[in-house]
């Protein structure tokens, strides 16, 4: 079989030249976070603290509890980058997820894209032998990556990235050097909602029996809709139940109820590879 860790170097390759992008997107993410109210998990109950997170992090105090954040995160010092990783929102979602569905994961993406770009124009012969091992199509850059299964262990690379550079740095130093982009951001999202919107293409016909189990698989969840983030790995159960293939969930995400962040995270799962149940 061909060898395909060539593609998995050049996406690592790829990361480390757009390292800076990456803790630019990390610290622009992290604005506006030491203005909101702080909260935490006491007994299982989310309940708010009466401060706000920065006025936490200035007395020292942890801004997460060992009840939500992710072990890896658990020996944060106190109010740091990582700290406030480990911390719920209002919602009780952890925002080292928000930042995994935020940053993480659509920065990844792009750089695969971009590392199959680079690998289509600089190694074309490879190129195709790899989309061909694969069983995709050369010119469908992203069938390959997703085939390739590249974008899991980048992201665990992605997020070894920005902790190292950013892990232990004071939440309020992280959001002082993410203005600037933060604003440019907010300029953009304001130009998109202004601009009219192109026409949607309609359902694809030939879908529409996968369509159909997978709207089955929602209304069996009971989930609130659009779908949030906390729902994907309810909903992933769901649609394994109902006998789809990943391919065909990915094929209809787009014409289902779900909050963008959740439609991320379910391809993400999906493209790491494995089984959708």
């Amino acid at each position: 079989m061909f060898d395909i860790d060539w593609m998995g170097l050049l996406t690592r390759e790829v990361l480390r030249e757009r390292a800076g992008a990456l803790i630019a997107e990390s610290c622009a993410w992290a604005v506006g976070m030491s203005d909101r109210p702080h909260h935490e998990r006491r007994a299982g109950r989310l309940v708010a603290t009466g401060t706000t997170v920065g006025e936490r992090a200035a007395s020292g105090r942890p801004l997460g509890g060992e009840e939500d954040g992710p072990l890896e995160l658990g020996d944060a010092r106190p109010g740091t980058f990582q700290d406030a990783l480990t911390m719920v929102d209002g919602d009780g979602r952890v925002q080292a997820d928000r930042f995994d569905d935020e940053v993480l994961v659509p920065f990844v993406h792009e750089t695969c894209r971009v590392a199959a770009e680079r690998a289509r124009t600089t190694r074309p012969a490879d190129w195709a032998e790899l989309a061909d091992d694969l069983g995709e199509e050369p010119g469908e850059l992203g069938d390959v990556v997703r085939a390739g299964g590249w974008e899991a262990p980048l992201r665990i690379d992605a997020e070894h990235l920005v902790l190292a550079a950013l892990g232990g740095v004071p939440l309020i130093e992280v959001e002082a050097e993410g203005l600037p982009l933060s604003l440019v951001r907010a300029a953009e999202a304001v130009t998109r909602r202004a601009a009219p919107p192109g026409p949607r293409p309609g359902p694809d016909p030939a879908l529409a029996g996968v369509r159909f189990l997978a709207e089955q698989a929602l209304r069996s969840c009971r989930l609130p809709v659009p779908v949030p983030p906390e729902g994907s790995d309810e909903l992933l159960d769901a649609f394994g139940a109902q006998g789809l293939e990943p391919e065909e969930v990915l094929a209809v995400l787009p014409d289902l109820p779900l909050a963008d962040a959740t439609a991320t995270r379910i391809a993400a799962r999906i493209t790491g590879g494995g089984p959708v149940a």
